[in-house]
């Protein structure tokens, strides 16, 4: 009996009231949201979606650590020979935002899966994505001032205050204490959790020291082949030596897997065709025909000045042995110069000669950012302005629907192409701008279902008892009725992704930030060429992450729709 029953239960994916009765198809009771996300983990497309977003997470926290052009470890060479101090150029170039973003990173995970009772999961969550939003508040108004304070157009005095020994102190503790204030008053007033408020109190301090730290940006450039090819110093890089900034025009939209040295065999091939008058490329049997010359080695030193600067391993001194080991025809002297070891493009270059495989990590930052950051705007503004229409109806409702259908004739493209044009273009602005436009949906879903729930009895019973209109609102009512809004969420985070990538492929993106969008414009090439590259690795980005989110979405909908789960019961 209980082989047949494992077998229904296993096969089948509802049973009848009889077989209930009989103890067949039993399962512990879970929660809603533990059934809800059950049901998403049994979809196979759901888990890929899932994924596919973890892995474009941990790519936007920890991309300056894999992909930069700056050594991880450098030591200086002293003129007698000896070794100088360790350095690293790659921490010391590091921004306070890469700073919070990788201790969040590392951090999470610890916090998530500590072994101990005394907090849930979902608590757990709550810290993590509090501590998230207090260090991202400290990092933009730490921002917001220095760029205020620097700007070109500043006056004389405000330039004094800024270079003063005490404004970096006074500046980084009016900062904790402004970004401390809300999280700890909701300590107080929603938790009554004493606790809650030394750990607000502890990551201002700890985020006001990282703050401290990266302050001021550092002036830095790429030299540091240069100066390893000299003697000068010796370095260890990351995985991807190359910045998404790093520009090397010689790697001219080069495709993957070009290195300098095939920039240089190119430019070796190209005088030896202009020598010859000769239009097409050479093929392996010509090669293999032309023998090797003096004039050869005289163009490789020539193009080797332009090259030297992006390999660590002196030129002169490769080209010198080539010239002791003469090979015989230009076939072998190709295999020879391209068998030189050094750094390698996997994904190609763009047409600014930069390195499209650290340009998509570091653009992952980006799409995450404006999706999240984005879409929290819009759900924290949806969800008030929907609420107070829910719960007081009549004419609050008349006016504040009016005020919902005002912005739901705002086009939000054509609005931000607008604001390119007359405010500075970087995320915040966009971020500011996509979330206080796109509000409207979540204000509508939290209308109909506080609709439906101000008439319960456990409504009415707490008006009875007098409790406060923010307790009725966001405390009892708002945690029964916002699941419609999160699941909306996940289709606001892809809409904001596609919105950016097609700023950005209009050219009016954030400046100086790396961007799927960006790319995806240069496929064209300069000449009108199509660069294949270029088109293929950011589009194929923007269209995984896009499907990702609206696979989860899609599921989620599904799994917490009451009729589809009256179904499965």
């Amino acid at each position: 009996m209980s082989k047949n029953a494992d077998q229904l239960q296993e096969t089948l994916e509802s049973v009848t009231g009889v077989q209930l009765a009989q103890g067949i198809g039993h399962t512990e009771v879970q929660g809603f949201w533990a059934e809800a996300w059950g049901q998403v983990l049994r979809r196979p497309a759901a888990v890929a979606g899932i994924v596919w977003v973890s892995i474009i997470a941990f790519f936007a926290i920890f991309s300056p650590l894999i992909a930069s052009g700056h050594p991880i470890i450098a030591w200086p060479m002293n003129a007698d020979g000896s070794v100088g101090a360790m350095t690293s150029p790659l921490i010391n170039t590091l921004k306070s935002s890469d700073v919070v973003l990788i201790l969040l990173g590392l951090l999470a995970p610890v916090i998530i899966f500590f072994p101990t009772k005394r907090l849930e999961t979902g608590e757990r969550l709550r810290l993590i994505i509090a501590a998230g939003a207090q260090s991202g508040i400290m990092v933009i108004l730490a921002r917001l001032i220095e760029s205020y304070f620097t700007a070109r157009d500043a006056s004389e005095s405000i330039r004094d205050i800024a270079q003063s020994g005490y404004f970096v102190p006074l500046a980084v503790t009016i900062i904790a204490a402004l970004s401390a204030l809300p999280f700890i008053l909701i300590s107080i007033f929603a938790y009554r959790s004493w606790s809650r408020c030394a750990f607000v109190l502890a990551g201002a301090i700890f985020m006001g020291l990282v703050i401290s730290w990266k302050w001021s940006p550092k002036l830095y450039d790429y030299s540091y082949r240069t100066q390893e090819s000299n003697g000068q110093i010796r370095t260890v890089f990351t995985l991807i030596p190359f910045s998404p900034d790093q520009s090397e025009t010689p790697m001219y939209n080069r495709p993957p897997g070009s290195t300098p040295m095939n920039s240089m065999w190119d430019s070796l091939e190209l005088a030896q065709r202009i020598a010859e008058d000769r239009a097409a490329i050479y093929s392996d049997d010509e090669l293999a025909g032309i023998p090797v010359a003096d004039i050869h080695f005289e163009r490789l030193r020539s193009i080797s000045r332009s090259i030297n600067p992006l390999t660590s391993d002196p030129l002169d001194d490769f080209i010198n042995q080539l010239d002791s080991d003469r090979p015989e025809t230009l076939l072998d002297l190709r295999q020879a110069v391209k068998a030189h070891p050094t750094p390698s493009h996997h994904l190609g270059t763009d047409t600014l000669g930069q390195d499209v495989f650290s340009q998509m990590l570091h653009a992952c930052r980006l799409a995450i950012s404006i999706g999240f950051i984005s879409t929290s705007i819009a759900v924290v503004i949806g969800v008030t302005i929907g609420s107070l229409m829910g719960y007081f109806g009549g004419w609050v409702d008349f006016i504040l629907y009016r005020f919902v259908e005002i912005f739901m004739a705002i086009p939000v493209l054509f609005l931000l192409i607008v604001a390119a044009g007359v405010l500075p273009r970087n995320t915040y602005v966009m971020m500011a701008i996509i979330g206080c436009f796109t509000w409207t949906g979540a204000a509508r879903f939290i209308r109909a279902e506080f609709m439906k729930l101000r008439e319960t009895d456990y409504i009415q019973a707490a008006k009875v008892m007098g409790l406060p209109l923010w307790s009725i609102l966001f405390k009892h009512m708002l945690p029964n009725g916002v699941t419609p809004v999160l699941v909306e969420s996940s289709f606001l985070i892809a809409a904001a992704i596609l919105i950016e990538a097609t700023l950005s492929f209009l050219g009016l993106g954030p400046t100086g930030q790396a961007s799927w969008g960006s790319l995806l414009r240069n496929a064209s090439g300069e000449t009108g060429a199509f660069v294949w590259w270029l088109a293929i690795f950011p589009g194929a980005a923007i269209f995984l992450t896009t499907l990702a989110y609206n696979l989860i979405g899609e599921a989620l909908r599904d799994a917490i729709d009451p009729k589809l789960k009256k179904a499965r019961v």
